[in-house]
């Protein structure tokens, strides 16, 4: 039903900034904005690990690693989905993912991977020191 794709990645140093957009291929009959959106990021060697969310009414969620650096926004006219990332330190070089949501399953957190049943296929960010 949704096909997302990342752009936007690359390397900066510390203290730079990125900005991520996951565009969003939706089939006929469903609308995006009915969709919960979410980044995930992956470092090598760890787990993959939630850092921003959206529902579908703009409500937003962080990881407490990000709050007050991320920012997570949505465009509904334009199917997708930015991550504004500023003040960016070395730990949060990782692999960043977009996903999308039909369903919420409500005894979970937004940062739970099962939520997600759309993903896209990542986009490297390094930070440098």
């Amino acid at each position: 039903q949704v096909r997302l794709v990342e752009s936007g990645g690359g390397s900066v140093q510390a203290g730079g900034s990125l900005r991520l957009s996951c565009a969003a291929s939706v089939a006929s009959g469903y609308t995006y904005s009915n969709y919960f959106l979410a980044w995930f990021r992956q470092a090598p060697g760890k787990e993959r690990e939630g850092v921003a969310a959206i529902d579908s009414d703009g409500r937003t969620k962080y990881a407490d690693s990000v709050k007050g650096r991320f920012t997570i926004d949505r465009d509904n006219a334009k199917n997708t989905l930015s991550l504004q990332m500023d003040s960016l330190k070395t730990e949060d070089t990782a692999m960043y993912y977009c996903a999308a949501g039909s369903r919420r399953l409500l005894d979970l957190s937004l940062f739970n991977q099962r939520q997600y049943n759309y993903w896209g296929q990542g986009t490297q960010v390094t930070v440098s020191s």
